[in-house]
């Protein structure tokens, strides 16, 4: 639950640094997902396709015709911090392709930019041309194929949606016939599923009704089409698809909903039994987000806390990026530069998490969320409160302390005697015995 998209490093004018991913090892961070990496355009040198393969007509089987450098790098440094790349196969978003779009158009030849896959694939996993042996997991064919606004923008693919259907079907059967079970493969990074909220009755989702544009919109009807004709396709060309991944920039009302949803199409037609990554997410739509704020720690964890218990196999927070503007690198506080209370939220989480073993954890109250975790004699658990001021009663021995990332202080610390006190309104408390 507490995975990333691009993870920090510096670079562009500064010296290349890869230091502050010292971060994501102290948080137990287990994955960064490589999309939107370096700027625009993958900054012309990291993780996109053209930046790798950078003339689609060389031969896709001469390692010549490769630029791996800085990708090289930047994988490298991931591997050494203990984390695990998650390799989006595709292109960087183009916002400003109503001017002109680049590189989102279709490959002219599915056939061949499966192959230059393949080679990508076999360079990190078996040292082809003079590569490495990561052995990296999850490959991700495309990202939002479906980001437009009807019809004017394509900010991810100028193609049709049946264009994408058949690169998927090509590049996913010949990736799966060249490594087999030794990777995983999906897609398609899917924009959200914001129109259940517009018309529950539809979708068959027992789901709040919201107003406005975003919740009731061609464009939303759109995207919701384009996942169930995407399953439609899969299913009946046996396309080969481990996970299926999607985003979402809502909050903790409905992303559950969201993921509900997924479950519930993937199960009508036969899927129920592939992961589901939400490998993008973020409250930045929500304006009175601050990363630095107890709001924004209580609400992110929050979702990480109910979103353990869905089917979801994992969600990557968009994103960990270590950039001066951004309205999505939550992880540090774009005054100082420091880590954010959204950060200290993620690090709770890790700690949670390497203890390994989830335990029961019952509570009462509205807008209350728990998770409890022990490994041998340690013990710890989490609560988000995103409502009103609460009292919080335990059923624990002595020997605990509490740590609230509050307002005022990323963290502070006080002896659980006696073990009740009243956490405020987004705050997020962590109760452990050690």
């Amino acid at each position: 639950m507490h995975a990333v998209g691009q993870p920090p490093f510096t670079g562009g004018f500064a010296k290349i640094d890869f230091s502050p991913m010292q971060i994501l090892k102290d948080a137990n961070i287990p994955y960064s997902r490589l999309h939107d990496v370096g700027g625009a355009f993958g900054g012309n040198r990291y993780v996109d396709i053209p930046n790798i393969f950078r003339d689609f007509d060389a031969d896709e089987n001469d390692p010549e015709s490769y630029d791996f450098a800085f990708t090289d790098e930047l994988i490298k440094g991931l591997v050494s911090y203990g984390v695990e790349p998650y390799f989006r196969l595709g292109v960087t978003i183009e916002n400003q392709c109503h001017i002109k779009a680049y590189r989102i158009h279709p490959p002219k030849d599915y056939g061949k930019w499966a192959r230059i896959c393949e080679h990508i694939i076999r360079h990190y996993n078996e040292g082809w041309a003079d590569g490495f042996t990561f052995g990296i997991k999850y490959w991700e064919i495309w990202n939002e194929p479906e980001n437009r606004d009807i019809p004017e923008k394509n900010q991810m693919w100028t193609g049709t949606a049946e264009q994408y259907y058949e690169l998927y079907d090509v590049a996913s059967k010949h990736l799966k016939k060249c490594f087999g079970d030794k990777i995983k493969v999906g897609g398609y990074a899917a924009c959200g599923f914001y129109g259940i909220f517009g018309n529950p009755d539809k979708y068959g989702m027992t789901v709040e009704k919201r107003d406005g544009e975003r919740y009731n919109s061609s464009k939303e009807d759109y995207r919701i089409n384009f996942f169930i004709n995407f399953i439609k396709y899969v299913t009946s060309h046996n396309s080969p698809i481990d996970f299926f991944s999607w985003h979402t920039y809502g909050g903790i009302e409905t992303i559950p909903a969201e993921a509900d949803f997924v479950d519930k199409v993937l199960t009508e037609y036969g899927l129920e039994h592939i992961e589901t990554h939400l490998n993008e997410w973020n409250l930045s739509h929500d304006r009175k987000i601050n990363t630095s704020n107890s709001f924004a720690s209580a609400n992110v964890m929050a979702i990480m806390l109910a979103m353990q218990h869905k089917k979801t196999d994992m969600l990557m927070y968009y994103d960990a990026r270590y950039v001066a503007v951004s309205a999505y690198g939550g992880f540090y506080d774009l005054a100082t530069f420091k880590p954010s209370n959204v950060y200290y939220a993620f690090k709770a989480f890790g700690e949670l998490y390497a203890l390994e073993n989830e335990v029961e954890c019952s509570l009462d109250g509205e807008k209350i969320y728990a998770l409890a975790a022990k490994s041998g004699d340690k013990k710890s658990i989490i609560v988000s409160n995103t409502g009103e001021s609460t009292k919080l009663e335990f059923d624990l021995p002595c020997g605990f302390y509490v740590y609230i990332i509050d307002k005022d202080n990323y963290i502070t610390k006080t002896e659980l005697n006696p073990l009740e006190f009243t956490l405020p309104e987004n705050t997020v408390a962590i109760i452990k015995n050690f």
